[in-house]
């Protein structure tokens, strides 16, 4: 029915480019994921009134944060073209397109991370440590088990995001349905093309949409 609706979509090649936008969404996702929350950890325990207060290290952290939160996405790509051809001897590609992905979205993540921790409740923290709990516990069996149903909603957030800048990624030949839909139909004119690829990137967003609404009901205790 696609075919017949869009002739000129080359269905094969959209499947493999609707697998590249997948393969690289969910590996940048782990990155950024494990990324975020040491960031994020540390953003919280260094901070005022904390495990690990120090100002001096929490400005430093959060400035990284910021720097890297504020500098646009196609921008950072760009800048990252050398450490990326560096590291895998191209910037061509989906796996080019990782390292930026993940620096890209693991700051923004760290920020969702620490107001997820921030939340957590300060008297279960002070009563872990009462009973002379050392802070690897309190961090594995505290704070990030408390703070699980925010940090998967923040995951899904930056899923989405990282959805969004794999398109971009695609103008400069990363592979995905934004590459599909810049060099197949815009450049060719070909709207079509720049439609269904449109359609199947909000279909992913649903999907991931949907994946972790579900993951945050079954751990919300509330």
């Amino acid at each position: 029915m696609l075919k017949e609706l869009f002739p000129n979509v080359v269905l094969e090649d959209l499947l493999v480019a609707t697998g590249e936008t997948f393969y690289m969404t969910l590996l940048a996702l782990v990155g950024t994921v494990i990324f975020g929350i040491i960031l994020g950890l540390l953003l919280y325990l260094t901070s005022n009134g904390n495990l690990w207060k120090n100002k001096g290290f929490n400005y430093i952290i959060a400035a990284v944060v910021n720097i890297f939160r504020a500098i646009p996405f196609i921008i950072l790509i760009l800048l990252l073209i050398p450490f990326t051809t560096f590291l895998l001897g191209t910037f061509r590609g989906s796996n080019a397109a990782l390292p930026a992905l993940i620096i890209g979205s693991a700051p923004f993540y760290a920020r969702l991370v620490e107001i997820g921790l921030r939340e957590v409740d300060k008297g279960v923290i002070e009563a872990a440590q009462s009973m002379g709990a050392k802070t690897k516990t309190i961090i594995f069996k505290v704070l990030l088990p408390e703070s699980m149903p925010a940090l998967v909603s923040g995951a899904t957030v930056t899923a989405i995001a990282l959805i969004g800048y794999t398109a971009v990624a695609g103008v400069i030949g990363a592979g995905g349905l934004g590459d599909f839909a810049y060099y197949y139909g815009f450049v060719r004119r070909d709207f079509d093309v720049v439609f269904v690829c449109t359609v199947l990137i909000i279909i992913i967003v649903f999907i991931f949409q949907f994946i972790g609404d579900m993951i945050t009901k079954k751990l919300d205790k509330r």
